[in-house]
Formats: structure tokens, C-alpha cells, sequence
């Protein structure tokens, strides 16, 4: 299954954007797929609202009339999410690793990312002037936080 979300980039929106993406996850695996909605929905949802929040407020800096673009794939109990945004984007080169020891303003939602899905990738200006991020995860995997 592939599916397609063009939105304005507004928080405003953000249950909207939740909502497709959960949505659509549930109409396509069903119970097809043995997980856990309870971890897997909270964990989707912390991701999509950090994604999107970010375009929101730093690659469009609150211009709605630039949309957010985020594409599905669903095959089997693997998930591929790509969110593409038109901003200017960040050198990935210059993130640095939040430490307890050193607390920072930014940075942990690229951590959180990380810890939640299997895979994220950010490529800048990759069509049309446009960066995206690829999120991956299979679904059917749990995370162990316990390491």
C-alpha cells in the first residue's frame, strides 16, 4: 500500500497529519500483522508530531502556504515513511549528539528519531529543491530500551 498526505505547514494540522498516518497503518495491516497498537501508535505519534512539528517551524518557519508532503509505503509489517519540505534544510555534519552531561537547546528530536525507528535518512535538495526524510521501521520488531 502507498498513499499520499499534502498538507499546509501548520500545527493546526498536526491531528489531521497523526490521524492519516495511524489511519491508514490500521486499514492496512488490520490484525494481518500480530503487534502491539498501543506501543506502536504512541511511538508513531511521537515521530510524526516531531517531524512534522519541525518542518512547521523550521524548514517552513510558519509559512502555511508551503505544504508538507508525506508519503506511505506499508509492505507486509514494514513501514517507509518519507516527509518531504521545502526549506532550507541542515548540515546534517554539524548535529551534535545531546549529553546528560552537557544539556543542549536542540537536537532530540533527531535522537528520538533514532531510537525509534530502524532507519532515518535526510537528504537535502534531492527533487525540485525539495529535502526528504526517510523513516523506516518494521513494525513487528519491539524496541528493547533496556540496553
Amino acid at each position: 500500500m502507498k498513499t499520499e498526505l499534502a498538507i499546509p505547514s501548520d500545527l493546526k494540522f498536526l491531528a489531521v497529519v497523526e490521524d492519516w498516518l495511524l489511519n491508514s497503518l490500521k486499514a492496512e495491516l488490520g490484525t494481518a500483522v500480530n503487534l502491539d497498537w498501543n506501543k506502536v501508535e504512541s511511538r508513531l505519534r511521537l515521530v510524526i508530531v516531531e517531524v512534522y512539528s519541525n518542518v512547521v517551524r523550521h524548514a517552513h518557519q510558519d509559512r502555511p502556504d508551503i505544504p508538507v508532503v508525506l508519503h506511505l509505503g506499508v509492505e507486509g509489517s514494514f513501514l517507509s515513511l518519507k516527509v518531504w519540505d521545502e526549506g532550507h534544510g541542515f548540515d546534517i555534519s554539524d548535529y551534535q549528539t545531546p549529553s546528560p552531561s552537557a544539556p543542549q537547546e536542540g537536537g532530540y528530536g533527531w535522537l528520538i528519531l533514532h531510537q525509534l525507528m530502524d532507519r532515518v535518512d535526510y537528504q537535502l535538495r534531492v527533487a525540485n529543491g525539495r529535502n526528504c526524510l526517510t523513516l523506516e521501521k518494521d513494525l513487528a520488531v519491539t524496541i528493547d530500551y533496556s540496553k
